[in-house]
């Protein structure tokens, strides 16, 4: 039962965590993007570097990669920005392999608990017969509450690994989405 304490507090503030962090509006920074656009409109190239640098986020760094390599060509500035977006699906996949091991590990221990609780009333049953039930009935509740225990931090860790996998890849989408725009723009 402690170790599922503890992924329970750990799946809890990782959920907590990815919630805050994983944000589109966190994560996209249109604002950054718009104002990135109307300065290289006016062809203020180091100035919307200096607008990527100052707003630090995924996206920021995303196009201060385009906007730095603007002198390539159109196909070599593409692989510049899919690769910068691949060096952020890091950040944005942060804890997401713990909590998926937390989902798939809590059942199992949670089994664990129901062995030794079924192991606990097999023992009782040997050393004093069937006919103390309040006895056995102690090492069956300790195995339910295991296993029950195990799911209760289970369940919901693999729908938030689940739900936070499927957001971090739509918002990489997003954002590649929005710097291939860039990069069009960059070479118009």
């Amino acid at each position: 039962m402690i170790p599922l304490g503890i992924f329970s507090v750990i799946t809890l503030a990782i959920i907590l965590e990815r919630s805050f962090s994983l944000r589109t509006n966190r994560i996209l920074r249109l604002d950054i993007l718009q104002r990135v656009k109307e300065l290289l409109a006016d062809n203020q190239i180091g100035e919307a570097m200096t607008v990527c640098r100052r707003q630090p986020s995924v996206m920021g760094r995303i196009l201060l990669s385009a906007i730095m390599n603007h002198d390539r060509d159109r196909e070599e500035l593409k692989t510049i920005v899919e690769d910068a977006a691949r060096q952020e699906v890091p950040t944005l996949d942060r804890y997401l392999g713990m909590l998926g091991t937390i989902a798939a590990v809590s059942p199992l221990l949670g089994l664990t608990g129901t062995v030794f609780g079924m192991i606990r009333t097999f023992t009782v049953i040997s050393e004093k017969g069937i006919a103390h039930p309040s006895q056995l009935a102690g090492g069956i509740s300790e195995a339910l509450i295991t296993t029950a225990s195990g799911l209760v931090v289970a369940i919901p860790a693999l729908i938030f690994y689940n739900y936070f996998t499927i957001k971090s890849d739509r918002l990489i989408l997003e954002m590649e989405k929005y710097s291939f725009r860039l990069v069009d723009m960059l070479k118009r």
